[in-house]
């Protein structure tokens, strides 16, 4: 999982293209949940700033943290000038500054678990927010979703991220909710899903699975392979289901 962690770098540009935005939808989602205004947030993992600029381009003051130089580059191309950013995994992460609100758009599943909400509630203020947010689109007809499996196949057996906890797909409350409900230092644990549906060509959604980790680790020759041949037999027109899952949580007030 590590080294899947850390391969985005290489193809930054490609992310920033290639990967979809967060609908206006979800930043209201955050809010509703909130309550209150929120003026502070610390994002974990942050990319190319995909999630970066629906909160830093409504009002709230974002530090945006990464572990990779060349994500982060990418990002300050595209975010308001006030956003700060900060070279660093989350567990290099020092308590400090709280925040109203800390969040992590598809990336948290790239942290370690050992004192993972431990470190969380450290970087919140009493009663702040936390949100998770992501889901990977999925070949919406099912036809093309399996002939795309079969192509995939002798080069690998899934491009998939399990659950970190080994919750099923279908079970009611899904990673890392299932977490924080055990967890002593959150309450309030809501899962919402942000429905949405997108169009692409094949050239784009080969160029969004060429920012997937489990491509990115293939050695060359096996990953362009594997694509030309997607490339050629998903048709003419791409349609994903791309749901956001959505999982909020709220710091304990202190005693």
């Amino acid at each position: 999982m590590s080294e899947r962690a850390v391969s985005f770098g290489a193809v930054a540009q490609s992310y920033e293209r290639f990967r979809p935005g967060y609908p206006a939808e979800l930043f209201g989602t955050v809010m509703s949940y909130a309550g209150r205004p929120v003026r502070t947030a610390l994002e974990i993992g942050a990319g190319t700033g995909k999630a970066t600029r629906l909160f830093a381009r409504r009002g709230i003051t974002v530090t945006a943290t990464d572990p990779d130089a060349a994500m982060l580059a990418e990002l300050r191309k595209h975010v308001p000038a006030d956003v700060r950013t900060v070279r660093a995994a989350f567990e290099d992460l020092r308590p400090g500054e709280r925040y109203g609100l800390v969040y992590a758009a598809a990336s948290l599943h790239w942290t370690e678990p050992d004192r993972r909400w431990e470190r969380m509630a450290a970087l919140l203020e009493p009663g702040g927010v936390f949100a998770s947010f992501g889901g990977a689109p999925h070949l919406a007809d099912p036809a093309v979703e399996a002939a795309v499996r079969a192509m995939r196949a002798p080069f690998l057996d899934s491009d998939d991220i399990p659950s970190p906890d080994g919750t099923p797909p279908g079970h009611d409350m899904q990673w890392p909710g299932t977490e924080l409900q055990r967890c002593e230092w959150f309450t309030g644990v809501r899962q919402a899903v942000v429905r949405r549906r997108l169009t692409m060509s094949p050239r784009d959604y080969v160029g969004h699975l060429s920012t997937v980790s489990a491509y990115l680790l293939l050695p060359p020759a096996e990953r362009e392979e594997v694509f030309r041949r997607i490339r050629q037999g998903v048709g003419e027109q791409v349609e994903l289901t791309a749901d956001v899952t959505v999982h909020l949580a709220r710091r304990r007030r202190e005693r």
